[in-house]
């Protein structure tokens, strides 16, 4: 009775032919985009100095800011100034504040006394800071996040010009052996490799607000965060999404040009943050959601479709060798990538922690739609 599943126009046939549909796409979307990441030389030449100005929005981050804000403050740049909104901290911020304007005279503190805030999130206090910017040149991090070096500012300014508008930045995770701490890092090289690659692309959709930058006049002129005040979440991707092209981003990732800041140290913090960024890829243009949609689909019917042929027993063989083929340019580029992003550890865990996250992301999607989240960081 289920000879007819094995023969041609059987069903497991044409799942076999579906699996090899799918294993084109996956390399398709590895050849297309992330090879253009591996490929990517950073430009060299120097640029004139720009005058940039640093926004930082923090609530209660007085150890962050203790611990993180001299090193953004003490960057070896010409011309730079460093905006911090504190936005109704109850905590000793506005002191900590106050005194490090004492040693620092481009240290420039707006104050939101009262939590005034109509919209959810950080949308509109980081829009005060970009109003209060001197320059026109901006670049965005936030409190819990600290540059490499001194030399952050240098690097991610020459990714602009009279005609890139927006850099793209990296913003990494501090390291330790824990297997949640890998798995994050994981997730952001992964998520970082796909910006990147669409940037390069002429494709760009999102950023990280860790560690990007634009001009404050493309923020004026798409008049700010208007269009999505309402979510809770997006300042940087969904700001991105509205207004990057092929013609007006470039990324940056020089490994001076990172920031780093401390991952979440337990999962239920790390699902609701992942959960989050997670809902604002639903106001994506529609362009953007398909091609993320169809490598996520694809990776996850590649996935189902192995183990259904491994099971059944269908042309074993053939269907191994396209799981080899795939795992092996997966380790090539997941390699590379790796040294370039400076992250250590991961490599040996790639198909593990891809696994893991497309179950994560499943499951997180799904609960989006039973509860909401209103925190505004």
């Amino acid at each position: 009775m289920l000879e007819g599943f094995f023969e041609p126009g059987g069903v497991l046939f044409i799942f076999f032919l579906i699996f090899i549909f799918i294993f084109a796409l996956q390399l398709f979307f590895f050849g297309f985009f992330f090879l253009r990441f591996l490929r990517y030389k950073e430009r060299t030449s120097s640029q004139v100095p720009k005058g940039v100005s640093v926004v930082i929005c923090a609530r209660n981050e007085y150890h962050q800011l203790k611990e993180n804000l001299p090193l953004i403050l003490s960057q070896d740049y010409p011309d730079f100034e460093v905006i911090v909104v504190n936005h109704a901290s109850d905590d000793d911020t506005a002191f900590l504040l106050s005194q490090m304007t004492t040693q620092y005279q481009h240290l420039k503190i707006v104050e939101i006394k009262e939590d005034i805030n109509f919209f959810h999130g950080k949308k509109f206090p980081l829009s005060i800071g970009i109003k209060s910017a001197t320059n026109d040149w901006v670049l965005l991090t936030d409190a819990d996040c600290k540059p490499v070096n001194a030399r952050w500012i240098k690097h991610m300014v020459k990714g602009f010009s009279e005609d890139r508008h927006i850099v793209l930045g990296y913003g990494a995770y501090l390291s330790s052996n824990s297997l949640l701490n890998r798995l994050i890092r994981f997730d952001t090289v992964q998520i970082a490799l796909q910006y990147f690659s669409f940037a390069l692309a002429g494709i760009p959709y999102m950023g990280v607000g860790r560690n990007m930058g634009y001009k404050k006049s493309l923020f004026y002129e798409n008049k700010g965060f208007t269009s999505h005040y309402s979510i809770h979440s997006g300042d940087d991707d969904l700001f991105v999404n509205k207004t990057a092209t092929r013609s007006n981003t470039s990324i940056i990732t020089n490994p001076e040009s990172f920031t780093l800041s401390q991952p979440k140290t337990n999962f239920r913090e790390w699902f609701a943050q992942k959960r989050r960024h997670l809902t604002t890829g639903r106001y994506y243009k529609w362009k953007h959601k398909f091609l993320l949609g169809s490598y996520t689909l694809s990776t996850i019917l590649f996935y189902l479709l192995f183990t259904l042929m491994l099971v059944m027993n269908y042309t074993i063989f053939t269907v191994l060798a396209l799981f080899i083929v795939r795992l092996v340019i997966q380790f090539i580029i997941y390699f590379k990538t790796l040294v370039r992003l400076k992250e250590k550890g991961i490599l040996l865990f790639v198909p593990l922690f891809e696994i893991i996250l497309i179950l994560i992301n499943s499951f997180l999607l799904v609960s989006f739609f039973i509860s909401k989240e209103t925190k505004w960081k």
